[in-house]
């Protein structure tokens, strides 16, 4: 027969769980929510597994200043037969390398990786170091050689070099807002490991010393002495594109105006040491009109007399805070606006480091 449990006495209390059990439980709890929160972060900055294409490739960078992760997409023409360009991107506040609202379906590179032939590298910025994923341009502390995010993304860009056995004379850098001003502080601080630099609403080398108030009060001049003090001896004229949108109320046109006056006085800085229009650069603007469905835009050129480019710029009618082109994917696109990949590898692949 099954045994029959003990009846209760009228001086017998039901047993309760130990207070010990229930902070178990509660710490359970608290461990399950925040591995949960955790992942959902990753999810958000890193991707998921299943949105990885043909050719993607994640990778971690190691160094003195830390720790960096990152994307590389290998285009079909990576297959040991000849080195391939690289395209470091890096995004802006708000988005990320290779996840949500990422960079790469903003810019839309891999598309043009795959048919032009080179290797896109996507950084993305931990929440650990910006809460709203920017990078640090605005500290001075990032804005040199060696440490912080310049010595990790300069890192980045040899690693994948290295690994993939690319061409270290044409490793290009661009840029979005926050991550445009980064790519400029990289090729101040690295111009031996950057080709050209890209801008895409983004401001020049020490932008956080000018007051919006009275921007006058810090010169382009000023901030491009600076810039060139950081190229030290391994100074040299890093070819500048510049896209600008003119109704962009976060980046103002007057900073990308701003970003042109310094890159052009840091050229003329580098040809002898002097801010004596040593240069002597020629400047052309082309005006494009607007179509149906597209924003005029004029392109403006800064050459050098050798035929170099030391500036050019797009300046987008209509377009506020964003990347330009007809197939970007992210909160940050505007499609009526010319295509700044596009216009970014074309500028790029015309400017090897020399």
């Amino acid at each position: 027969m099954p045994a029959t449990p003990p009846s209760l006495s009228a001086n017998t209390k039901p047993a309760r769980p130990s207070r010990r059990r229930w902070l178990r439980i509660a710490s359970g709890i608290f461990v399950a929510g925040v591995a949960a929160i955790s992942l959902g972060v990753a999810a958000l900055q890193l991707g998921l597994p299943w949105q990885m294409g043909e050719g993607d490739r994640n990778h971690v960078y190691n160094g003195d200043a830390g720790s960096q992760r990152y994307q590389v997409h290998l285009p079909p023409q990576q297959d040991g037969t000849a080195r391939l360009p690289v395209v470091l991107a890096i995004h802006g506040c708000a988005m990320t390398g290779y996840g949500w609202n990422s960079m790469k379906s903003t810019t839309q590179f891999n598309r043009l990786a795959d048919r032009e032939g080179f290797i896109v590298v996507y950084p993305t910025q931990l929440i650990s170091r910006n809460m709203i994923a920017c990078w640090n341009s605005a500290d001075p502390r990032e804005q040199q050689r060696h440490t912080g995010e310049p010595a990790l993304l300069a890192g980045v860009a040899r690693q994948v070099v290295e690994e993939y056995d690319a061409d270290p004379a044409r490793v290009h850098v661009a840029g979005a807002s926050s991550g445009a001003g980064t790519a400029v502080i990289l090729a101040a601080t690295y111009p031996d490991v950057f080709a050209t630099v890209t801008s895409v609403a983004g401001g020049e080398y020490g932008l956080n010393q000018v007051d919006p108030d009275d921007p006058d009060a810090t010169s382009p001049l000023d901030t491009a002495r600076q810039a060139w003090a950081q190229m030290g001896e391994r100074a040299r004229r890093v070819p500048l594109l510049v896209i600008q949108g003119e109704r962009d109320e976060i980046v103002p046109p007057l900073v990308a105006t701003r970003l042109i006056a310094q890159w052009t006085a840091v050229g003329d800085l580098v040809d002898d040491g002097l801010p004596n229009g040593s240069l002597d650069p020629t400047e052309k603007t082309v005006s494009v009109p607007a179509a149906a469905g597209r924003h005029a835009y004029t392109h403006s050129t800064i050459t050098a007399p050798d035929g170099s480019s030391v500036v050019e710029a797009y300046r987008v009618q209509g377009m506020g805070h964003a990347w330009p082109g007809p197939d970007g994917d992210g909160r940050y696109t505007d499609h009526a606006g010319p295509d700044a990949s596009a216009i970014m590898w074309e500028f790029a692949e015309r400017h090897p480091m020399r």
